[in-house]
């Protein structure tokens, strides 16, 4: 069954299915402009998610062969994931924020081991246990190495190619390094609504879900990063935006920007508060992941998933050692930190 919405005003969406996957489906929106479709995102990179969003552009009207371009909002295999077959099928053009192409180069350059030798590195310092750390260690392949690489960037502050349309980047690092949002600069088709035009927020804003704030992986760069603090920085200026109305990657859309930002920021401080709580004694991002709460007990956290649990335990570590409100402990090795 293909689900498509219709937003008016040259906008609809179709939900593509994310194989095995809590979410469900990645909205992709369809923009009409002057010169064909554009999407906005593409779906996950599978066989039933592909059909799905043939059959849904021709429930809307077009097709595949007629889609002018495609902007990603960030690079994550569940919006990135179908470009290459969208661009293959049409000739479309494929756009994405620098940072982020950054990252799909990387990964379609990278070794398998050498990311798995990585990752090893990363959770050895943050506390794993060997048990956990001693399936890294066996050969095996890794899914996903050959995303398509953008043959167009997304400049912040800058209208895309839409004939016909006004579509302007935002930059809002967080989720990802080079995730956008993108400003629908017309009238919103219901005039009563307050605010200023239509946002694709992709994963930045979603109505009911916080996303994965987690640390910017890159095996050749030592720097040390701030994804929450990026991701907080991002939330306030598309609040100070106020859309009319706000379309996200999953769930379905919404008004009072402002509002859900407000929910987040209350969020993050609600949590950075309860991690300072338990810095009372030394612990590691291993340890803090632990003691976190999350969606289901830890002992029920599948193994991949406690790798992005760990990941958004240490982003949050960094906040606060940012905020001189924690300090790793001199000498400890797994670094453990404690509060201020």
């Amino acid at each position: 069954m293909v689900t498509t919405f219709e937003y008016g005003g040259g906008v609809r969406s179709v939900a593509v299915p994310i194989p095995d996957n809590p979410l469900g489906h990645t909205l992709v929106y369809v923009v009409q402009s002057d010169r064909g479709p554009v999407l906005v995102d593409t779906g996950w990179d599978d066989p039933a998610s592909w059909d799905t969003l043939v059959a849904g552009l021709a429930a809307c009207g077009t097709a595949v062969a007629e889609v002018y371009g495609v902007v990603v909002t960030h690079h994550h295999p569940d919006h990135h994931g179908l470009s290459a077959r969208v661009r293959e099928a049409s000739g479309a053009w494929v756009a994405m924020h620098a940072a982020d192409t950054a990252v799909v180069r990387r990964t379609r350059e990278a070794r398998p081991e050498r990311w798995f030798g990585y990752m090893h590195a990363k959770l050895a310092a943050a506390g794993a246990p060997e048990e956990h750390l001693a399936p890294l260690l066996a050969p095996r392949t890794l899914p996903g190495l050959s995303p398509a690489l953008p043959d167009r960037e997304i400049v912040p502050g800058e209208l895309l190619d839409l004939p016909g349309r006004r579509l302007r980047a935002i930059w809002t690092p967080g989720h990802t390094p080079g995730h956008v949002c993108l400003h629908l600069e017309e009238e919103h088709p219901d005039r009563r609504l307050p605010g200023h035009g239509r946002l694709f927020s992709g994963d930045h804003l979603l109505p009911r879900i916080t996303p994965h704030i987690g640390l910017y992986e890159d095996p050749d760069d030592a720097t040390v990063t701030d994804p929450l603090g990026d991701y907080l920085d991002s939330l306030e200026r598309i609040g100070r935006l106020a859309p009319a109305e706000v379309l996200p990657a999953h769930q379905h859309a919404f008004t009072d920007a402002p509002g859900r930002v407000r929910e987040l920021l209350d969020h993050h401080e609600e949590r950075l508060a309860g991690l300072l709580a338990l810095l009372a004694e030394p612990l590691t991002p291993w340890q803090l992941a632990e003691r976190m709460e999350w969606n289901r007990p830890w002992a029920e956290i599948p193994y991949g998933s406690r790798n992005i649990a760990v990941s958004e335990a240490e982003a949050h570590v960094r906040r606060l050692v940012k905020q001189g409100r924690a300090e790793p402990v001199a000498g400890s090795e797994p670094v453990a930190y404690v509060a201020v």
